[in-house]
């Protein structure tokens, strides 16, 4: 999707990325691992154009060649990061399985709204050439590689490594990080390479979390806490930042989307917090709690007091908002970052969860004073689960939202959910005063898919989007 004669994929900066033409098409990974359907997970190609007489739908589907796989995360061979590279082209996306440990590379430019199978990558090429397993979040480099996340080794236990792929045949380079400099967890990583950086985050050890969640290995130190800073030239890692308790399970990692900025914003879910991190007049990397979404008091539920469990954040392109969801809580909400250390609330929007009025949780005490929200309907389906996966449309007037987090949690949390299936909605952004709204014409009923219930996940654009470009 260049935008200029003789350029690479994407676009030239944020700004322009913003002018980009509005999305039609919308991939996302649909799951059938801990639903009771012995079917293979799929790539979903939904059409989001209102204009179009399939709008709304489930237009193809690419199912994978393997079961229990646990599709999760999606990125590209190529990005805004290749777009001064005219010979490279935004046709593969990347799907590695977060359980299987397989990595799939689709063709999405042969055919944008039928994908077809390129590559298959097998878990044990990360086994024995990189001693790494569980591949989680993917970025297209400037030089034509691929880099993708790696949350454990092979026998299960934490391991925050990297592998590369090469970006014309997909196989395995090796590793990114040197030997013995792996993070005792991984999850996800952004770079801003003018200040040559990049901050990894962690979520725990895969044998922990992949049957659910026990708060009992929290006190074992199965799960995570920590930024970790890289070098991004030497590839070497320089510094880990200790977000203590209440940046306990870091997850999602941004960096403002101007390359110049030193400094980004993290959701990390156990307590609800948002750190922002920066640069120090010193050279180093720091981070502060700038949000914090107290947790309720409730009876009826595991524990008694409930997190939001920030699950999923990004910032728009303009770096003007900053979004993020809250699993168990059940809402959205968007925060004006003007003033990078005092993110202010500007928008909120309840959208199921687990404290609606009329479910089996009481809330006791909520420091927020807000009252349960009552069950959403949208067309009659009863919204499953609560909101988790992100996106907003590049000019930043559209927030796309799926319900799924992930299976073996999914099953845990919203049992549900994963024998009816989750769905995908579209918010109304106000992106002037502030402001969200759920526009009510707007459904993607994953559960009546021909082969049963799914669990639908990470959505991406062809063209790109605001979770998965990085400009250089």
């Amino acid at each position: 999707m260049a935008t200029c004669s003789g350029c690479g994929p994407g676009y030239r900066s944020p700004l322009d990325a913003m002018k980009g033409r509005r999305e039609e098409i919308v991939y996302l990974p649909c799951i059938y691992c801990n639903t009771g359907i012995l079917k293979p997970d799929y790539l979903a190609t939904v059409d989001v154009d209102p204009k179009s007489s399939t709008y709304c739908q489930v237009i193809h589907r690419l199912p994978m060649p393997n079961l229990r796989d646990e599709l999760h995360h999606s990125g590209w061979n190529a990005c805004s990061s290749c777009f001064g590279d005219a010979s490279k082209k935004r046709n593969r996306l990347i799907l590695p399985s977060l359980i299987s440990s397989r990595v799939y590379v689709v063709d999405v430019g042969t055919n944008p709204r039928a994908p077809q199978m390129h590559k298959m990558v097998e878990p044990v090429d990360l086994f024995w050439k990189c001693g790494l397993a569980n591949p989680h979040t993917t970025h297209c480099l400037g030089d034509g590689q691929i880099m993708i996340s790696c949350m454990g080794d092979p026998a299960g236990n934490g391991k925050g490594g990297f592998i590369l792929l090469d970006g014309e045949t997909f196989e395995v380079v090796g590793n990114w990080e040197h030997p013995d400099e792996a993070a005792p967890f991984g999850y996800d990583f952004w770079y801003q390479p003018r200040h040559n950086v990049m901050i990894s985050t962690e979520w725990g050890a895969p044998k922990a979390l992949a049957d659910g969640f026990n708060p009992v290995h929290i006190k074992e130190g199965l799960y995570g806490s920590s930024l970790h800073v890289w070098d991004w030239t030497t590839h070497r890692k320089l510094q880990t930042i200790d977000l203590g308790e209440e940046g306990a399970i870091p997850l999602e990692v941004r960096f403002l989307h101007d390359p110049d900025a030193t400094e980004g914003y993290v959701g990390c879910a156990l307590k609800g917090s948002v750190f922002r991190f920066y640069k120090t007049p010193k050279g180093d990397w720091a981070a502060e709690k700038v949000i914090s979404v107290p947790s309720k008091k409730v009876e009826g539920w595991a524990l008694p007091e409930m997190p939001g469990l920030i699950t999923d954040i990004l910032i728009s392109l303009d770096d003007h908002y900053l979004y993020f969801s809250n699993w168990l809580h059940g809402d959205i909400r968007q925060y004006d970052i003007t003033d990078k250390r005092s993110p202010r609330l500007v928008g909120q929007v309840f959208l199921g969860g687990s404290i609606v009025s009329d479910g089996p949780i009481r809330v006791l005490e909520d420091p927020e004073n807000q009252p349960q929200p009552p069950p959403r309907f949208i067309q009659g389906r009863r919204v499953p689960g609560g909101p988790q996966m992100l996106q907003l449309s590049l000019d930043g007037l559209r927030l796309y939202v799926t319900t799924s987090l992930y299976s073996g949690w999914d099953k845990q949390f919203y049992p549900d959910m994963t024998k009816q299936g989750s769905v995908m909605m579209q918010i109304d952004v106000d992106s002037v005063r502030g402001g969200l709204s759920l526009n009510e014409s707007f459904l993607v009923d994953f559960g009546k898919e021909p082969d049963g219930p799914a669990l639908a996940h990470e959505l991406r654009y062809p063209g790109g989007d605001c979770t998965s470009d990085i400009w250089l």
